[in-house]
């Protein structure tokens, strides 16, 4: 029979209460049991984004409630959008998301081994090991694996790697990009001087890099001159309108002498603002609000091109770029605050009448765009998200020169030294750490299977190669070349995303073992 849900009693003077169960919908598990259902969690989370790691890593289409559509193969983008509810699983995506913020690349491949460690933790729980044992285990086990990343490490010079029928352009772009904006003595890449922008139409080959801003807007009045050389520019964040009471105010006009009067009033002060704009010098005016008609068609007479409703980021990186001051009152404008370009000029595309300006030959020559085409926006958005991550690349190279070798070919080198330590370790730990060993090879097992490669026949016989031939460039041959040697196939992956990715799987695995019980308070009655 089920239990009640209130009892009704009443107090020694007679007075009635109800007593109700409070702990009724609580659950609760514990133990063992509490750290199965979550390594169960994960694995699925991890199993969604194994497909789609490597260079023949399958993309996924992500529905948001709106129905905007993404297709993407980043992981950190896949788990960004997916409506995770399991307590374990959020942190997983939060694990990518930290290797994402922190690195920029290698956000499918540390959720990977994430998983990789926990199932592998799974069959070391059924052998009675203790979870604490078990994290002590994996934590020595990284501390070798890190070694080993460090002693088979080559400095390089800067070379990416990009998935896309158009390769070469885009490495060359991405390259060309963080060293025109970075500061090599302090190995530092600034990355708001870097800014990527797209558009529909063209395809991935007529992706640009300027040296200099482009925003999407155009000059405000078609007859306006579409280049302006030798830029001077004034930004300004003040509107081409007479000023107002700040507080709310009415204007009562009862004769055509006075509306006469304000019309003389605000051409007066249009005049005025268009003179003090002139007066410094500036022959080019970039806004941050609207104006009018009349204010448009009086800076069109004056042969002052004006551009309008440019955003505050933009603001910011025109100001940047030209070297100029942003300016918030007319009153404040000088000549030293102007900005320069050495020219600016509009961009139409095709038969559409979409135009966009672009600023070259900036004062600051270090700001820099990426213009992005491509048939549809789906493309668009992947081929920005595929040059985040070669940026990225390219900046963790500038930060520490240090390559490992891709390809699952570091991965397969410090599984052996791992299994090799362990044989020398008395305690129970030396379990754990051949668990560990297994877990890293999960990487190359995905990157062969996504390539339609037999999996354990292809891992198994590259790291007998790498062993008898010490050899640690030794990977899988996901492009079909019909090459191992990962230096020779130009694969490269940067040593701090690699660490990294170690680093943080086995801090998040530890925290997963550590959980032996879980409380779920009861949800209230609608």
């Amino acid at each position: 029979m089920a239990q009640q849900e209130a009892v009704y009693a009443t107090d020694e003077y007679g007075r009635p209460f109800i007593i109700l169960r409070e702990q009724g919908r609580k659950t609760r598990t514990h133990g063992v049991e509490a750290i199965k259902s979550h390594i169960l969690a994960a694995r699925t989370v991890a199993n969604i984004i194994r497909t789609s790691l490597g260079p023949r890593g399958l993309d996924k289409i992500l529905i948001s409630p709106d129905g905007e559509i993404t297709v993407t193969n980043d992981g950190a983008t896949i788990l960004g959008q997916m409506e995770v509810e399991h307590q374990i699983a959020k942190l997983l995506v939060q694990l990518s998301k930290s290797q994402d913020d922190e690195i920029g690349d290698g956000t499918t491949g540390v959720v990977v081994l994430a998983g990789a460690l926990l199932e592998q933790s799974e069959d070391l729980l059924d052998r009675g090991i203790h979870p604490i044992r078990i994290a002590d285990g994996f934590d020595r086990a990284c501390t070798v694996a890190c070694e080993k990343l460090d002693s088979i490490s080559d400095r390089v010079d800067l070379g990416s790697k990009i998935v896309s029928k158009e390769l070469q352009q885009f490495a060359q772009i991405a390259v060309d990009a963080v060293l025109t904006v970075a500061d090599l003595e302090r190995r530092d890449v600034p990355f708001d001087l870097i800014k990527v922008d797209g558009k529909v139409g063209g395809s991935l080959a007529d992706t640009t890099l300027i040296k200099g801003v482009l925003i999407d807007k155009d000059m405000s009045h078609p007859q306006m001159p579409s280049s302006v050389r030798d830029a001077r520019l004034a930004i300004l964040t003040c509107p081409f309108e007479p000023p107002r009471p700040k507080t709310k105010h009415k204007l009562d006009i009862t004769s055509v002498e006075e509306f006469k009067h304000l019309r003389d009033y605000e051409k007066e002060k249009f005049g005025d603002m268009i003179k003090m704009v002139k007066d410094t010098g500036a022959n080019l005016v970039i806004c941050q609000w609207g104006f009018d008609d009349e204010a448009n068609h009086l800076l069109m007479q004056n042969e002052l091109p004006a551009v309008r409703w440019v955003g505050g980021p933009e603001i910011e990186l025109i100001a940047i770029a030209t070297q100029g001051r942003i300016v918030p009152r007319f009153e404040d404008l000088t000549a030293q605050k102007l900005g320069k370009a050495g020219i600016v000029r509009e961009v139409t595309f095709g038969t559409t009448r979409d135009k966009m300006l672009v600023i070259e030959e900036c004062a600051n020559s270090r700001a820099v765009t990426i213009f992005v085409r491509g048939s549809n926006k789906m493309i668009v958005d992947e081929a920005k998200r595929a040059l985040h991550d070669a940026i990225c690349a390219v900046r963790n190279l500038v930060v520490d020169n240090r390559v490992v070798y891709g390809g699952g070919a570091a991965d397969i080198s410090c599984s052996i030294a791992v299994s090799k330590a362990a044989d020398e370790i008395p305690s129970i730990e030396q379990y754990a750490m051949r668990s560990f060993a297994a877990a890293l090879d999960a990487i190359p097992l995905a990157l062969a299977e996504n390539s339609g490669l037999s999996p354990i026949e292809t891992l198994t016989e590259v790291k007998s190669r790498q062993v008898t031939e010490k050899n640690s460039r030794l990977g899988i041959d996901c492009s079909g070349r019909g090459e191992n040697d990962m230096k020779k196939q130009f694969v490269y992956d940067p040593l701090i995303s690699k660490r990294q990715q170690y680093l943080l799987a086995t801090q998040l695995v530890r925290a997963v073992l550590k959980i032996d019980d879980v409380i779920v308070a009861g949800e209230a009655d609608e």
